[in-house]
């Protein structure tokens, strides 16, 4: 059998055990990247596809006359046409879980960095400014703690979850949103009544029809003022303009993400200079190691599963 990695260079193959993909007898070839042109070619005979973020489209897919199994190395399903994958008897695979200790813990850094306001002191100190004081401190930017905050989440499968019970052993008090869409699920609340309660909100939701743009400008005005937000879900959730606004207003005290609309970002209205009290970091959540780690296991697993016939990850 032929297998194709799409975009393998977007796990940084060289700091990962790849032998778990090698166990089954695949002939495997592994691209860095692969733009929308060359996908065609590049899957034109092949039985087994990996692909992280690499779209594969209807068009696509109809052409892959071998394919037979597509395995996404992440959770999002949305750069797969699934529809048309079912249609052309093709199967595929996600990986959920595997980022999970990772995630929760980006969640946290980009709090903890917000409420303390470490960039700007850190910056300070680099300055100079430390070594220029007359005291043995000083408190230039305001200090938070999280201890006795109200947290408010949205998506509360396994990262709210998991999100939740940190913040728990920080001493937080928790809101969890009702589910866009869905019937209202004891001790859950609508995300109207949520937002004016909280002193941070962190998304863990999908980026659906539903919930596109579901943080927009009423939502972010809604929050109390000084409030946090925190985005490790995908950029589409949040109206990038309207957060803008908020942050520049100072109607929000902060955020912290992870996720844009575009990426790689071209032009992005959250990358100026002069943004008060916002940290972007380039979709990195999910990196750590060890996560990637999970991932290959769990991509290896899924087609050892499919080769013998069995069902496991399978989302069409």
């Amino acid at each position: 059998m032929r297998g194709v990695f799409l975009d393998a260079g977007s796990l940084v193959q060289s700091a990962l055990d790849m032998k778990p993909l090698e166990g089954a007898a695949i002939a495997w070839r592994y691209y860095d990247a692969t733009p929308a042109t060359a996908v065609p070619e590049r899957i034109s005979d092949a039985d087994i596809v990996i692909t992280n973020k690499v779209v594969l489209d209807e068009q696509t897919l109809a052409a892959a006359k071998s394919l037979k199994l597509v395995c996404i190395a992440a959770t999002g399903t949305n750069n797969v046409d699934l529809e048309a994958a079912k249609r052309w008897g093709i199967k595929v695979c996600n990986v959920s879980g595997y980022a999970t200790p990772s995630v929760v813990e980006h969640v946290f850094t980009l709090l903890l960095a917000l409420m303390r306001h470490l960039p700007e002191y850190h910056q300070a100190v680099q300055a100079g400014r430390w070594q220029r004081s007359v005291h043995f401190s000083f408190i230039d930017y305001p200090i938070h703690e999280l201890y006795g905050k109200m947290m408010g989440i949205v998506g509360y499968g396994e990262l709210g979850q998991a999100v939740e019970r940190i913040a728990i052993a920080f001493g937080m008090r928790i809101l969890i949103a009702d589910r866009v869409g869905s019937e209202p699920q004891v001790g859950q609340v609508p995300l109207s009544e949520l937002l004016p309660q909280v002193d941070v909100l962190t998304l863990h939701c999908p980026l659906t029809d539903e919930t596109r743009g579901m943080i927009g400008a009423r939502q972010l005005r809604a929050m109390k003022r000084g409030a946090l937000l925190i985005n490790t879900s995908r950029g589409g959730i949040v109206d990038e303009l309207a957060l803008l606004e908020v942050l520049r207003s100072r109607h929000l005290g902060g955020a912290g993400v992870d996720v844009l609309v575009q990426e790689p970002p071209q032009d992005n209205p959250l990358l100026g200079a002069d943004i008060p009290n916002l940290i972007v970091t380039p979709h990195i959540a999910w990196a750590s190691r060890e996560a990637r780690q999970r991932l290959v296991n769990e991509v290896a697993a899924n087609i050892e599963a499919f080769l013998q016939g069995l069902v496991r990850n399978v989302v069409n």
